[in-house]
């Protein structure tokens, strides 16, 4: 019979194992953010990839609080984001056009580590491009009430980068079933 000593010892393991999966994870978003890729029309950074494998492998709980944790590095003033530190940091480059892709990454870990991913590639393709596309829904909304509805919303903020967005879906695709076994080492 365990002890209230050898519980706290567990649930203390468990906390900083969480801890250490989170910052591991946010280091993984940063470098996804820097890295930019040669790809038509326009660069391709790995992020919204980073975002859904995380949900993929942590789960829907884990997930969340790391793309949360990468979000606080960033208001804080670290240089986490794309494009920082020479567009900004802080919150000023947070709110700046990007903010609502980076508040949709929120939604789309979440929603991507909720997903089960065991009927087949179809399926699972449709479950990631529906995640990804949330990303897109908050950031084209963002942007379109930082720049004015009038301006081609869809054409700047998304079209370019859907090319990319397909590439990055087809891959998690394949490896996606294998990336759920992960998820069972950190419940």
């Amino acid at each position: 019979m365990l002890n209230m000593e050898a519980i706290k010892k567990i649930e203390f393991s468990k906390l900083a194992k969480i801890i250490l999966i989170s910052l591991i994870g946010t280091l993984l978003i940063t470098i996804s953010a820097k890295i930019k890729i040669p790809f038509y029309p326009v660069p391709m950074t790995m992020q919204t990839f980073v975002i859904l494998l995380l949900g993929i492998t942590l789960g829907s709980k884990i997930g969340l609080l790391t793309v949360s944790l990468y979000l606080f590095e960033g208001i804080f003033g670290l240089p986490v984001f794309a494009g920082t530190p020479e567009k900004g940091i802080g919150l000023a480059y947070f709110t700046g056009p990007t903010m609502g892709y980076l508040i949709g990454f929120l939604i789309a870990v979440y929603v991507a580590g909720f997903f089960k991913y065991n009927k087949g590639m179809i399926n699972t393709f449709i479950k990631l491009i529906f995640s990804v596309s949330l990303i897109y829904i908050f950031g084209m909304f963002w942007l379109g009430t930082l720049i004015g509805w009038d301006k081609p919303i869809f054409q700047l903020g998304a079209q370019p980068f859907l090319l990319a967005e397909l590439f990055k879906m087809l891959i998690l695709t394949i490896v996606a079933s294998s990336l759920t076994k992960v998820k069972k080492l950190f419940r």
